[in-house]
This record gives C-alpha cells, structure tokens and sequence, in this order.
C-alpha cells in the first residue's frame, strides 16, 4: 500500500447540467435536468438546484417534472460535452501522464507518476486546489470534487464527500477509521441485495464488516465476494491507476414508447439486438464468453440474466441464440419498457461454436418495426442550439403545434430574448454545436438518453 496520498479521484459537478447551465445564462442558479425529454424519458444529469426536489440520475423524466415541474428539461448535447471533457483531460495530464478516465465527467490521477514524493496532506489540498482552478479556466467555469487518499478506492469515497467543488484528502494511515462509520453499501459491490444479506448478520456500517473475519463474510457472500469485501472494508486496494481502460462489455438497448408485451416482437428485437452487438465485436476484433439480456419492466424495476460459453465468440447467431433463451426466461408479465442485450468477458480471440453450423439456416435478421414513437416532427427539441440571421445565436426552449420557441443567449451573453417561430420558418436554421469541431463524429444514438 502507498505511504501517502498520491492518488486523485476529480469528478466534474454534475457535469451534462453545469454546461448547460454555463451556455444558457437565463439557466444559471435554477433547476435544470439533462435527459430524455419525452413521455418515457430518463433523467442523465440533474443540477445540484434540481437534486434538492429529489430529482436525481436514471429516475423518469416523468417523476423528475412532477417533483420539480419548474426545472429546464434539456436533451443532451454530446458535442459540447465531448470538447468539455478533452479540456479538462489535458489539465490533468499536464499534472500527472497516467490519468484513468472512467467517463466524460470523472477520472483517477497518479500524481507518483509526476515523480512528486514525501506529500503532505496540506501538499495534496494545494496541488488539488491548483488542478480545480485549472479546470475551471479550462472549462469555462465549471467545477470539480477532488478526493485523495493511498488508493482508488479512498480517493473515489472521498470526492463524494464535500460536493460540489470540494476537496477532501484522507492521510495516510486513517483508512479504516475513515470507512469504520459509513454505510456498507459504501463499499464497491454491495448492491442491495449483498447489503440486505450482510444486515441479516447485523452489518450495517463499514465498521461492523471490520469485525468479521474473512471466514465468516465468505459463509455470508460467497467465497469470491467475501474475500474482496474482507481486503476492502480495511481499504487494502492495491489496484494501480492505468491509462489505457479496456472495453469490458459490448451491448445495445433500447426504450420503448409503449411497454411490449408480445413475446415473438420482443424475440425479435433481441435477436436484431445480438447481430449489432456482434457487429461492434467483430468491429473492434473483440469476442466475449458472456451473453447478458436486460429488462426494465413497466415499473421501473430492472432485472439481468446472463449465461456463459465454454468459449468466446463474435458469432451474431450464437449472441442472438443465447439471448433468446434468457429472454424466454424473463418475466414479462405486465410489459417491458426497455429491453438490452450485451457481451462481456472479452477476448481477443474466437473458439468456434460446434453447434453454429448445424442451427445456421442461412437467414438475415429480422427486420423489427418497432411501435411508433410520439416525436415532434419538426425535430427541435428543448436545448438544442440554433441561429437566426437577425437575433443570432440561442437555443429551444420548446417546440409543438407547428411553433418553436428560442431564447437567443450565449455563454458569452447576458440573459436573451424570447422569441416564438414557425417550425418552416426559413430563417431559423439549426446551428452547428457551439465549440464543436465540422468533423465531430455523431454520438452512438445507442449512448444517448432515452428519448
């Protein structure tokens, strides 16, 4: 273990809303929430104004209005986003060259890879105050949490600690006191049903899982997550920073405008599914042993089933035949407004399926039409940035009945006017993305919030 706090966990405050909140200057300081923005919707990122409403990530875009009706509901813009995060990126390799970006808005930081040696905490606070101030000019003015601690798993709990634009560094040595009165569920890997069983045993805080022995929480969780639980609840993380994050699944979902509940329709989606899914593998010259298919029920409640190969494969009808078994199995009773398939336990390299030749009958994938959707078809929708030859740079408020509504303001403006248009009208143009590059490749419509 490190004898001091060189390791950085920086996660930008709710990142999809501050940029929002940073172009659009009539939203600064108010509720915004950053998702899909229709009927079946789900929330990706809500302002820290909109979370004291309960609005929060991966809720309904539905709970999210009636909890705070008064919030801007914007659809996402992952230009902006994309162009936000590489600024950012480069302040923190400038800092240290091994950075461990876990997605756009967060990432690890070596500093021992700087050659930075002997760090005190008040070290650590000044070289994170630094890097904040740094990302914030870089950034445009957004901020970041930073925690520090001796390993990943100190420094990721400790950047959740004093959000937003905090900054909390655990010393060397204080590891186990720090976890000892947090929740269990703190602890990567215990979801509720592991917190439900380890409750059973009376182990509700990091402190009482101190007191089990390594035996005692493998009869509790099972042999592999009992001795991962052992080795983290006294924080013995010796996982290192690494630069380079391999790809550890493929998949693809989708939510559905109306909940399906026709087993053969919701077969063929999977099947439809499994050859993109086998498509992006063979892409990438990757093969994967485990098959997973995901539902979400009309409810909200989301289930997993997976099922492992002898080996891996790439192949679309050994994914799509795979697939359809687990579905088979799921309970749709009530309908499924999502439904995803994905490949994990990635390789390299195929060992081919001695049953594919004999179950190939040669036959493309079904084409699936899917329910329609209820879209406006003017195809503006609330955040998105368009140009007026007369008013200039803004973005949609709203759209319907053959109108669409613009607030024309920029980052670099005070709050603008409104203004209600045509949808036809030929002067309202959509405006290529405020800080994106011509040659920006479109987002994977696979990766974006649900519509």
């Amino acid at each position: 273990m490190r004898g001091e706090p060189s390791v950085l966990h920086v996660d930008l405050d709710a990142f999809f809303a501050a940029v929002e909140q940073r172009d659009k200057p009539s939203l600064r300081g108010k509720p915004v929430v950053v998702g899909g923005v229709g009927l079946r919707g789900v929330v990706s990122t809500a302002s820290y104004e909109a979370r004291k409403y309960g609005v929060r990530s991966a809720m309904s875009t539905a709970e999210a209005r009636s909890r705070c009706p008064h919030a801007a509901y914007l659809g996402p813009r992952f230009e902006v986003y994309r162009r936000t995060s590489q600024a950012v990126m480069a302040e923190m390799r400038a800092l240290s060259p091994l950075v461990e970006p876990l997605s756009l808005d967060e990432a690890f930081i070596d500093l021992a890879a700087s050659g930075l040696t002997g760090l005190t905490v008040d070290d650590v606070q000044a070289i994170a105050q630094d890097l904040k101030d740094a990302i914030r000019k870089a950034s445009g003015g957004l901020t970041a949490s930073v925690g520090a601690g001796t390993s990943k798993l100190i420094a990721k709990i400790a950047s959740d600690l004093d959000k937003p634009d905090g900054v909390v560094v655990v010393p060397a040595g204080t590891e186990a006191e720090f976890l000892a009165p947090m929740q269990v569920t703190v602890i990567p890997g215990v979801g509720p049903a592991t917190a439900q069983r380890l409750s059973m045993a009376g182990v509700r805080t990091v402190a009482d899982l101190q007191q089990l022995d390594e035996d005692e929480l493998i009869r509790q969780v099972g042999s592999a997550h009992g001795s991962s639980l052992h080795r983290l609840a006294i924080a013995a993380d010796d996982r290192p920073v690494v630069s380079d994050r391999e790809t550890k699944s493929v998949s693809v979902e989708d939510t559905f405008e109306t909940d399906i509940v026709d087993r053969s329709l919701l077969s063929a989606i999977a099947d439809r599914m499994a050859h993109r899914v086998a498509e992006r593998l063979q892409k990438a010259q990757l093969s994967g042993r485990t098959v997973t298919v995901k539902t979400r029920m009309h409810d909200f409640t989301t289930h997993t089933r997976s099922s492992t190969l002898a080996g891996p494969t790439d192949d679309a009808r050994v994914v799509a035949r795979v697939a359809r078994r687990l579905l088979e199995e799921s309970d749709i009773s009530g309908g499924i407004r999502l439904l995803g398939v994905g490949v994990s336990s990635l390789a390299d390299w195929i060992q081919d399926d001695l049953f594919t030749d004999s179950e190939d009958d040669g036959k493309a994938p079904e084409v699936v039409v899917l329910p329609d959707r209820a879209r406006d078809l003017s195809g503006y929708y609330p955040g998105q940035d368009v140009v007026h030859p007369d008013y200039g740079r803004g973005w949609v408020w709203g759209s319907g009945l053959g109108r669409v509504t613009v607030r024309f303001e920029t980052a670099d403006t005070p709050p603008g006017p409104v203004r209600t248009f045509a949808v036809d009208d030929p002067a309202l143009a959509k405006a290529a993305t405020i800080g994106a590059d011509e040659d920006d490749e479109p987002e994977d419509d696979d990766n974006r919030p649900n519509e």
